[in-house]
């Protein structure tokens, strides 16, 4: 392990590529093989990620510069197990419903439920997990020293095509009213849209994904209020550098490292995660969604998500962004 750390260090950004490569490196091996090399990933991803905040401390802090300064709202994504010591950090758009749905059936007594048994409407529910917000600060503290933490992330891309799918060109009530009918007034050159969902899916009327990037873009946004969970930034929804993660899961390995989370808990025998569906935005298909998007504005877009790439070791989108 020492080799790898030292191979990571003097190298930054391009250890986050070697990263990458490693994690591609675990098919056709024995199980032990296979679960010490998932290990050795896990080490380097954990070392990246504290290297990079080591490095840059400014940029990943927005000013807080402990987690006393972090306020209980920023802190709302953190879902605790206190009977199997566990802390997990959701993030929109990266599995979190199947680890929402895990966590769930943790809370009941053995033998557990299948957690495809439980519903997506019901782990959404407010209250039907116990955050850790919810407990005094030197609750809170004590368990973030002592309590396995981990969380998952994704090429940051990739979420947000998910994420504009997924919200926009579906029919949903309460992003339509609430993101939609603004993104089209300010962005998509339609100063009075359809008033309700339905009626802008029977026009066919719905932001483009440019429209969605240039939401994204403009200042203003963040002024008015900060950007919905769905496409906040992952760094700023976990706060890896504020929080130190046990595991660091990847959604483009999600099955093999939810499988090792779960050996590492020794709960393999007793829970099964949910199987993934295929992703539907292959690495090729970025460049499609991207080819409305001017150049500058997939510069300026990478720059705004420049954190997420970084720490997570997420490979710089070159072909998209040199021209």
């Amino acid at each position: 392990m020492a080799a790898y750390r030292g191979l990571l260090l003097p190298l930054g950004f391009l250890g986050a590529m070697f990263l990458i490569m490693f994690s591609f490196d675990l098919w056709d091996m024995s199980q032990e093989k296979r679960a010490g090399r998932m290990q050795q990933l896990q080490e380097l991803r954990k070392q990246l990620t504290k290297e990079i905040c080591d490095g840059d401390k400014e940029a990943f802090s927005e000013g807080k510069h402990s987690l006393e300064d972090l306020s209980d709202k920023e802190l709302k994504h953190l879902i605790v197990d206190d009977t199997h010591g566990l802390i997990y950090c959701y993030i929109p758009k990266v599995a979190c419903t199947n680890w929402k749905r895990v966590m769930f059936v943790l809370n009941w007594s053995e033998p557990y439920h299948d957690p495809m048994s439980i519903s997506a409407d019901l782990v959404h529910v407010p209250k039907k997990l116990t955050l850790l917000n919810s407990f005094p600060r030197p609750e809170m503290k004590a368990k973030l020293k002592h309590y396995t933490k981990f969380m998952f992330v994704r090429d940051p891309f990739v979420r947000l095509i998910s994420a504009y799918r997924d919200k926009f060109l579906r029919s949903n009530k309460y992003y339509y009213k609430n993101f939609a009918r603004d993104i089209l007034r300010l962005y998509g050159n339609r100063p009075d849209p359809p008033q309700t969902v339905d009626e802008a899916f029977v026009s066919g009327v719905h932001p483009s994904f440019y429209n969605f990037i240039e939401y994204l873009l403009d200042p203003l946004t963040e002024k008015r209020q900060p950007f919905e969970p769905h496409w906040r930034q992952m760094h700023r929804l976990c706060h890896p550098c504020h929080i130190q993660y046990d595991f660091i899961g990847h959604q483009e390995t999600l099955q093999e490292d939810a499988e090792h989370l779960l050996r590492i808990l020794k709960l393999q025998d007793d829970i099964k995660f949910p199987p993934s569906y295929e992703n539907m935005t292959s690495p090729g298909s970025v460049m499609d969604w991207f080819r409305a998007v001017p150049l500058e504005d997939r510069r300026k877009l990478y720059k705004l998500y420049e954190g997420d790439f970084r720490l997570f070791g997420y490979r710089k989108p070159s072909e998209l962004l040199d021209g």
